[in-house]
């Protein structure tokens, strides 16, 4: 389903991202619509919480003269969600979403565009769609194709710690082995086996460059996504590690696979659940981390917002209030256990910050109910966990050869930040056998990005450096490890 404001977790590979931001629009209406104007694709962009999602209305009609309409999230992976009725009055289009709980009303600007908002869960976004001239698709050249010079399997296996199965695929290098393998772990927020973002398919491209380079890869869907039993609701990093634990028991029984080279690769969450998993695990081989946390998810938390706020133009004035406001929040979020309760306290806490902002009842009731619905109750438990957590008790006791890999321009887990923590805890048992690179150019999913705005992702063409998979593999091929 399409997911436009109601995700669990605030992401787009790992986006934490809580800014707090008031959402004004004006509508503007110029002609009368003729109704023939409307079949065709009409393409929007929704700023939510300085991430940019295209929104595309596919609109037809049918035999009996009445318009039919899906919709389309590219940068979600959504497409052809059935959406309906739409109404014309005048000069104005209204497109009602009942499944998404949303609606679209728009006032025609000229033949080809329409101004106006969307709205959904009492969240109202500014909203101008323009017609295209043609059906929409992305160009991600990077994404493999068949036939594959490999094998490739779907395959299941148990987590018994939570009694649920999960499912993945495997890829083999042609030959008999044994081969080394890596697990791909996903970052924050439900991700399918391709760790699916904005269009693209990272693990995807990841997979078939390490497969084509001697490597077994598992990439698998999270829990309760895809074909994986289970649920989001509630689980927290160490639960996830739960699932890495069970598919790194599944990659020692098959027999092209050495069980002493399986090892860990983790993008942004994953980068802090691969060394839970290594912190009690010696069999693990290595890890590398890509855009991993090395401080505490607070740290990481804030930083990115700053960091975001200053690339979007933000005075930094505004960026300290927001800095001050989520540091309250998250205060009572670390404090009250019940998240009920919790909820309750933040909202009002909200509210009464708003209050001493003078701002108009609307605008406060909006805000409210806006960050009810991106930072509410179902989220509390995972980021409670990931707010207190701090990334180098679990890298102090890492034993084995670490990767550690961050971009440039990463805006959600600060290169500057992070790449030294790591290395820091790392050695700080004796383990000398990590490296840590920051990337030139490179955004937070190891893109060439021109600010590293997570709004960026889904424009660019590119899914992963050809630099970062060749350093990859290479160091992966690098090691040597006891059969």
């Amino acid at each position: 389903m399409l997911k436009l404001i109601t995700m669990k977790r605030i992401y787009f590979q790992g986006l934490l991202l809580i800014l707090i931001s008031f959402v004004f629009s004006e509508l503007y209406s110029q002609k009368v619509i003729d109704k023939k104007l409307l079949p065709g694709s009409w393409m929007g962009h929704l700023a939510v919480q300085g991430v940019e999602m295209r929104m595309i209305f596919n609109i037809k009609i049918n035999e009996k003269d009445s318009l039919i309409v899906t919709a389309d999230s590219p940068d979600q992976g959504a497409k052809n969600i059935p959406i309906g009725p739409v109404f014309i009055n005048g000069e104005t289009v209204n497109i009602k979403a009942p499944l998404l709980l949303g609606e679209y009303k728009g006032d025609l600007v000229n033949d080809t565009t329409f101004k106006g908002t969307w709205s959904q869960r009492g969240v109202i976004f500014p909203l101008t769609i323009v017609k295209l001239s043609g059906q929409f698709s992305l160009n991600r050249p990077q994404e493999p194709k068949p036939s594959f010079p490999y094998i490739s399997e779907d395959i299941t296996f148990l987590n018994s710690k939570s009694n649920i199965r999960l499912a993945g695929t495997l890829t083999l290098p042609k030959g008999n082995g044994p081969f080394k393998a890596a697990i791909l772990i996903t970052g924050s927020g439900g991700q399918n086996r391709n760790e699916e973002i904005q269009g693209h398919k990272p693990f995807l491209v990841i997979s078939d460059w390490l497969t084509r380079n001697g490597i077994a890869v598992l990439r698998f869907d999270d829990r309760g996504i895809g074909k994986s039993e289970g649920s989001q609701f509630e689980a927290t990093s160490e639960d996830f590690a739960t699932d890495v634990e069970a598919a790194f028991e599944f990659l020692k029984t098959q027999k092209k696979i050495n069980p002493k080279a399986i090892g860990l690769i983790g993008h942004s969450e994953g980068g802090l659940i691969a060394p839970i998993v290594a912190s009690t695990n010696p069999e693990i081989s290595f890890i590398v981390s890509l855009a991993g946390p090395g401080v505490t998810g607070q740290q990481i938390i804030l930083r990115q917002s700053e960091e975001a706020g200053r690339a979007s133009g933000i005075p930094e004035q505004n960026i300290k209030k927001s800095t001050e406001i989520n540091k309250k929040l998250f205060a009572v979020l670390r404090k009250e256990k019940d998240n009920k309760k919790a909820e309750k306290k933040i909202l009002a806490l909200y509210r009464e910050i708003l209050q001493e902002e003078k701002m108009p009842a609307e605008s406060i009731d909006r805000a409210v109910s806006s960050l009810k619905t991106t930072f509410g109750e179902s989220s509390y438990t995972w980021y409670r966990y990931f707010l207190t957590t701090d990334a180098a008790n679990f890298w102090k006791k890492v034993k084995c050869p670490v990767l550690a890999l961050n971009g440039e321009k990463d805006m959600q887990v600060s290169p500057v930040e992070n790449l030294p923590a790591i290395e820091k805890a790392v050695t700080s048992n004796g383990n000398k056998s990590v490296r840590a690179i920051k990337l030139p150019g490179l955004n937070h999913l190891f893109q060439h990005s021109q600010k590293g705005l997570p709004s960026e992702y889904g424009k660019i063409d590119e899914t992963f450096s050809p630099e970062a998979l060749k350093i990859i593999s290479d160091w992966i091929n690098s090691l040597i490890l006891v059969n």
